[in-house]
């Protein structure tokens, strides 16, 4: 019986998925400059402050606000210089993105709902 349940935990704790922070994903959405990436990581309703401009938006209105802002400023490049300790309510970080004339500070908060960390708000910058 012992050796039943040890097979049951181990097959449960190996198989339960432990949803992180989607640094890796967003780093190449911001990179690409593809915004419908990085707005599917967010929660029904994201809060963007982009260059002083500040709104709650739904996911096709948030798409359409950072499009506007990748077409005005592409990028070349973006890297977190920051990652905030995962609690369990959430997280933070920061990042870098350059484009070809400016550099911005990306700061973006996360919140935990059940086991995914969703973008709550995205604040854009310049450095």
């Amino acid at each position: 019986m012992i050796f039943l349940y040890s097979i049951l935990t181990a097959f449960i704790f190996n198989f339960t998925s432990v949803n992180e922070i989607p640094y890796s994903a967003l780093e190449t959405a911001f990179t690409a400059n593809n915004a419908t990436e990085i707005v599917t990581l967010g929660k029904d309703k994201i809060l963007l402050n982009i260059l002083g401009n500040e709104g709650a938006y739904s996911h096709s209105q948030a798409t359409l606000v950072l499009k506007d802002f990748f077409n005005k400023k592409a990028g070349t490049s973006f890297k977190f210089i920051f990652k905030g300790k995962e609690t369990a309510d959430g997280s933070f970080a920061i990042g870098t993105y350059a484009s070809k004339t400016e550099v911005f500070r990306i700061t973006i908060q996360f919140k935990k709902i059940l086991s995914d960390f969703k973008i709550e708000s995205l604040t854009i910058e310049k450095s």
